[in-house]
């Protein structure tokens, strides 16, 4: 098999969660055109139908399953729809995350109830889908989290968010040991990508913040949810059959924080 050959999907299945914006479709997408069927799921059915729609563009097929991952039995649900549409389940992609609320707050306002919010969206539902996943998976699986480069350092007035990125991240080597050589897992950490819930958190002043932003990383770029599809499409191909339990920063080279600014995906 050629190198080229290595990054191809074709007759796999994949589920990827949070699928209809942003980053979760860049990744659906980028995951159909590698060659893969995929289930799309988020809790607004127009999106869900715009992210389909390019999918089948693409080629390939796609399964909408509407509803919250934090919903009890909504990850058995989707690994079922993966296998009752397409014979099995060979990727999944844990991309829900985020915050309902868009304020920040330091830890010390952090209420407990916006605590357990963060925790349960953000690392509780990848934990359920991963389980979810590797109970229908053969042999090959891949499962792929998405944390966020705020979970590998300090991350002021986003602290809980972080602590469940890093809890991620954790969650990533842990399962990469215990399920191989059955399953690998693997995270990506992106770094700051403009999507919607990204303007929503930061209270974007329009373009010269963007450009601020995009200076101050060392590539001179904001990222896109193609950038971050690209590292999904490797991490989940033949290409990176070798590779478990590692976490891929994509963030134009930037590690450090600077001010508030943070990627919620």
């Amino acid at each position: 098999m050629g190198i080229s050959e290595l990054f191809r999907l074709d007759g796999l299945a994949a589920v990827v969660t949070g699928s209809g914006q942003g980053i979760g479709r860049g990744i659906a997408l980028g995951l159909a055109e590698a060659g893969a069927d995929v289930v799309v799921s988020a809790r607004r059915m127009s999106d869900l139908r715009e992210t389909a729609a390019l999918i089948e563009g693409a080629g390939r097929r796609a399964v909408i399953v509407e509803g919250d991952v934090r919903t009890p039995g909504m990850n058995d649900r989707l690994a079922a729809a993966a296998v009752e549409a397409f014979g099995h389940l060979d990727i999944w992609v844990n991309n829900v995350g985020g915050s309902t609320d868009k304020t920040t707050y330091t830890l010390s306002e952090t209420s407990e109830d916006y605590w357990r919010e963060m925790i349960e969206l953000n690392l509780t539902a990848a934990f359920l889908g991963a389980r979810a996943a590797a109970q229908r998976m053969a042999d090959g699986g891949v499962i792929i989290n998405i944390a966020s480069g705020a979970g590998m350092r300090g991350s002021p007035r986003t602290g809980a968010y972080a602590a469940a990125k890093a809890g991620m991240i954790n969650l990533t080597q842990t399962l990469a040991i215990e399920l191989a050589p059955r399953v690998r897992v693997n995270t990506v950490s992106p770094g700051q990508v403009p999507t919607e819930a990204f303007s929503e958190v930061l209270k974007m002043g329009g373009d010269d913040t963007l450009r601020a932003l995009a200076e101050a990383t060392p590539l001179k770029r904001l990222g896109t949810p193609q950038d971050i599809a690209a590292a999904v499409v490797y991490l989940a191909s033949p290409a990176a059959s070798w590779v478990t339990g590692e976490n891929l920063l994509v963030a134009g080279g930037r590690r450090e924080r600077g001010g508030n600014v943070q990627r919620y995906g």
